[in-house]
């Protein structure tokens, strides 16, 4: 059997986060001779700036929360099948209400996702009091979704790149893809990087909020912008809940609604996102705004997203800030990823787009990719939602 070539793969992969992660794990893990060319160390960007659900609580009711539950699973079968713990656990998530017209709205929502065939269900003020006793007294109630799960995004990154090593992955850090051009006798993409030149036959574009850049080598427009969002990792000496709590108002501040809320929270689109962590430590978010590549920590959001927490959990105003940071999510307008082959440019693929879902939806990223780059048509998930192409019929800049 002869070495594979270092200066060529069937697959590039560009992107070293948990989207190219999981696309590297299958579509390695399905034969194909994979290397992935990141410019800086693996879960650098946005996969370490991030919480860790793989969420369908906050999906819309159809296809969205569908690929939701597809992942979930996907994620329940990596448990077992990665040679690494990422600190996997699925006790559930729910949403909480404040108010009347957010409990009808819930029920709503539950009657839409049942239909679609999740398991959700309402719960009333005395489930909500039992979920926790730092709980607001005067919250209605909420909803759960039961598969909802949680994983450490870090951990869960570098067992996805273990296991494409052990299938036969290369993974090239610090390699930044400086051009890329298609060869239009051959087909075969030549990319050069500050580690030289190689070739491949076809490239998957998972940079996240960078895709819109490694699109411009090949004259294709992504339609991707970064949406900052800030996090907050605390602590206090009793546990305050055991899973993922997120208020009502979140599913209004994601999809731009508007909601009946203070200027300051609205102005930096907070909304509570509680997360128990495995080392006992919990997350609180978040919060969405437009301010370019700007990843640096403003307090004055960090003291909105406090002042949010304790409207829903009074009795925890004693817990200690330990750090703070900024992630981009890579945002699309109508809130879905790009996962796409681009007909103008054939084989090249976009893997992008997933704004705050990026966790949540890798794994199911990953699989339907694998399933692509080997030209099946039955995959996992249906492709059409997806098109890069449902933007705009104008996606190339040029040829």
């Amino acid at each position: 059997m002869t070495a594979r070539s270092q200066s060529h793969a069937e697959i590039a992969v560009i992107g070293g986060g948990i989207i190219g992660g999981a696309i590297a794990y299958y579509a390695a893990k399905s034969g194909l001779d994979v290397v992935v060319l990141e410019r800086g160390e693996l879960a650098s960007g946005t996969s370490s700036r991030c919480d860790g659900n793989i969420l369908a609580i906050d999906k819309d009711p159809g296809f969205d929360s569908q690929m939701s539950l597809q992942s979930q699973m996907l994620v329940d079968e990596l448990s077992r099948e990665l040679d690494h713990s990422f600190e996997y656990r699925a006790p559930g998530s729910i949403l909480v209400c404040e108010s009347e017209a957010e409990m009808e709205a819930a029920q709503e929502w539950v009657r839409r996702q049942k239909e679609a065939g999740l398991p959700f269900r309402m719960l009333d003020r005395s489930d909500i009091s039992q979920e926790s006793p730092y709980f607001a007294d005067d919250l209605l109630g909420g909803l759960e979704c039961a598969t909802d799960s949680t994983v450490n995004p870090y951990m869960l990154t570098f067992a996805l790149f273990a296991g494409a090593k052990k299938h036969g992955a290369r993974i090239m850090q610090r390699t930044e893809v400086k051009s890329l051009r298609r060869d239009e006798a051959t087909g075969a993409f030549h990319l050069e990087t500050n580690a030289g030149s190689m070739t491949a036959k076809q490239v998957v574009n998972a940079a996240g909020v960078w895709a819109p850049l490694v699109g411009q080598m090949v004259g294709v427009e992504i339609p991707i912008h970064p949406r900052k969002g800030h996090l907050i990792v605390a602590s206090r000496q009793m546990p305050v809940g055991v899973r993922k709590v997120m208020e009502f108002g979140y599913l209004i501040s994601k999809f731009g609604g508007t909601r009946q809320v203070d200027e300051e929270t609205e102005k930096y689109g907070v909304a509570l996102v509680f997360e128990p962590t495995e080392s006992q430590n919990f997350l609180i978010g978040s919060s969405r705004q437009f301010v370019g590549f700007d990843t640096k920590v403003d307090m004055n959001v960090v003291r909105c997203m406090a002042r949010r927490a304790l409207r829903f959990y009074p009795k925890i105003a004693d817990f200690a800030i330990i750090r703070t940071y900024c992630g981009l999510r890579p945002w699309t307008e109508d809130h879905l990823p790009i996962i796409s082959r681009v007909e103008e440019v054939p084989g090249y693929y976009i893997a992008a787009g997933h704004e705050g879902d990026g966790i949540s939806l890798a794994a199911v990223t990953g699989k339907v990719i694998s399933e692509m780059l080997q030209g099946q048509n039955d995959t996992i998930i249906p492709l059409e939602p997806l098109r890069h192409d449902r933007f705009s019929n104008k996606g190339v800049l040029h040829r």
